[in-house]
């Protein structure tokens, strides 16, 4: 058996009373951090310790009403969360930025419960389980999935803690788990490669399209338009620098709301999606693209003034719409649960390089979707996503039949990076050799 850890999201139902409570709660963490961070940074070229932050919360709650609103584990784990800030900050293989201070209307609305024991989740019903939260009470929560020790037939393992989180349509409860599962064989299904891309999002070395609709219905797509330039007209009458009214703020709240019902439905198809290639397949490869650097702003400088801005802007909100970045971290974990692999290869002309012949030729990318190879002794014709998608398959398994770590391997240089283990699960599977 092996432990594994996992998050699971829940829907908390609150009253009026326990969503002030809650509310209350998330802005005195945020406001502490504030405080912890200007503790920490007011010493040129000095941060305080872990002790001296710790002595000075106490003696904050001690002086501070208003800081008592929030439980004393959940401002231990703002300390905690702080001082990992500052380690990401400080490894050099962390893409993490500098901790700084939190905005109170740019900033997640967020409260921590470390403690697991002190949460006594019970089942209610098949469709509702409850939950004590700290200063709260006991809270109702939507039950979609059985978690570990909570029920009599629930699976091994225990919930480590919670994080209480508000999004668009109100308060979730994120729950901790670890799993007791048994060690996953080697999944014994073929390799595939797969193309991201924006006109087709998935396309597969096997000459499968994985495509969805649109995140939003008609009414939904029209009703978030009228509301943007509602906000644009709210936003024209207000003074520069003034508070914002009630109404502009409604208006957003609305607009928040829709946008994140598209991204319910984005993260439902590309879990679904993932999921069911993970079963599919031992083996999954894809491109090891830069996204943040493929997603750079083109307006250039005043002196330099970039050209084609609004199309760049347009291809750039195409591509976080599709986040290809979580479709390959989805795939990650739950092929290392089945026994299988994600992999990355070099992306430079994976689309423009014919899986056939394996030679690039100018002008054999005609169009988006058709890919004529211009070379006289092959001539391959077909769909441009599903070439590339081959090439991608063709690079791995080119790469000298070597196994590679999750950071690449020194003898392959940046040629494939394998994605072998996951940071959620211990053990991992062994490693194996490309095929």
């Amino acid at each position: 058996m092996v432990k594994r850890t996992r998050a699971h999201v829940a829907r908390l139902d609150l009253d009026g009373r326990q969503s002030a409570v809650l509310d209350g709660q998330a802005h005195t963490a945020r406001a502490l951090w504030n405080l912890i961070h200007d503790y920490m940074t007011f010493r040129p070229g000095r941060l305080a310790s872990l002790k001296e932050c710790d002595q000075a919360i106490r003696e904050a709650r001690r002086e501070i009403d208003w800081i008592g609103l929030l439980p004393a584990q959940a401002a231990q784990a703002v300390l905690k969360t702080y001082r990992q800030a500052w380690s990401n900050f400080f490894n050099p293989d962390h893409p993490a930025k500098r901790p700084t201070s939190k905005a109170r209307l740019r900033s997640r609305m967020a409260v921590d419960v470390p403690q697991g024991r002190d949460l006594q989740i019970t089942r209610i019903n098949r469709r509702w389980g409850a939950v004590n939260l700290p200063k709260v009470g006991r809270v109702r929560f939507r039950w979609t999935k059985d978690l570990p020790g909570a029920t009599r037939n629930s699976p091994a393992g225990r919930i480590t803690g919670a994080r209480l989180v508000k999004e668009a349509h109100g308060w979730h409860i994120v729950f901790r788990t670890e799993l007791l599962v048994a060690a996953p064989t080697p999944h014994q299904g073929p390799k595939v490669g797969i193309d991201r891309g924006i006109t087709i999002p998935l396309a597969l070395s096997t000459g499968e399209h994985l495509r969805h609709g649109p995140w939003l219905s008609g009414g939904e797509a029209e009703r978030l338009r009228r509301l943007e330039k509602k906000s644009a007209r709210q936003r024209a009458t207000r003074t520069r620098g003034g508070p914002v009214s009630n109404r502009l703020k409604r208006t957003y709240d609305q607009i928040a709301r829709l946008r994140a019902t598209a991204k319910r439905r984005v993260l439902d198809w590309q879990h679904q999606t993932t999921t069911e290639l993970a079963v599919r397949f031992s083996g999954i490869v894809a491109e090891d693209l830069k996204i943040v650097n493929m997603m750079a702003s083109a307006s250039g400088t005043a002196e330099t003034p970039g050209v084609n801005v609004a199309q760049k802007r347009g291809l750039n909100r195409a591509i976080a719409g599709q986040a290809w970045g979580r479709t390959v971290e989805l795939l990650t974990y739950k092929a290392v649960d089945r026994g299988g692999l994600v992999a990355k290869v070099r992306p430079h002309g994976t689309s423009q390089e014919c899986h056939h012949c394996h030679t690039t030729t100018p002008g054999s990318r005609e169009s988006q979707a058709r890919f004529v190879c211009k070379n006289l002794a092959c001539g391959w014709v077909g769909n441009a996503d599903t070439n590339a998608a081959r090439t991608i398959l063709y690079r791995y398994n080119s790469a000298a039949g070597r196994a590679v770590t999750g950071r690449g391997d020194p003898g392959l240089p940046g040629s494939v990076k394998r994605q072998a283990s996951c940071p959620t699960a211990s053990p991992a599977p062994a490693p194996r050799a490309a095929a």
